[in-house]
């Protein structure tokens, strides 16, 4: 991964993961603050409002969000997604959901959709980072 400047990282959860999104960011936030930050409406609305995090805001992901960030991630301006995913609640907008991962494979970024693979990517961005 080749970071002209700050990491770009797209951070989204679904709504049953924005909790831990919010306790993922915290225990990152210093390393968070140095990078380009993109996320979905309410995630990205809880994360600027609860730990002050500078983020840039698409659509929800029922209206588009995801889709938003897959053409950002396509036009190489993401370098690295944390996908909260909610396994056990059917999405109505499942198909941008496997779009934005199916991007993320086609275009090889890494891609965390769990906490443990969330914890890993940004332990291993920051290490790259320092």
């Amino acid at each position: 991964m080749s970071h002209p400047t700050k990491p770009r990282i797209a951070l989204i959860a679904h709504d049953k993961k924005k909790d831990d999104m919010i306790v993922l960011a915290a225990e990152y936030i210093d390393f968070l603050r140095g990078c380009q930050l993109m996320a979905t409406g309410t995630t990205g609305a809880r994360l600027i409002k609860e730990l002050g995090l500078a983020v840039e805001r698409k659509e929800s992901g029922p209206f588009g969000g995801d889709l938003q960030i897959g053409a950002a991630l396509v036009e190489g301006q993401i370098d690295a997604v944390v996908f909260l995913r909610d396994p056990m609640t059917p999405q109505p907008h499942e198909p941008d959901i496997n779009a934005l991962v199916r991007a993320c494979d086609v275009h090889n970024v890494a891609c965390a959709t769990n906490l443990s693979t969330a914890h890993l990517l940004l332990s291993q961005l920051r290490l790259a980072a320092a």
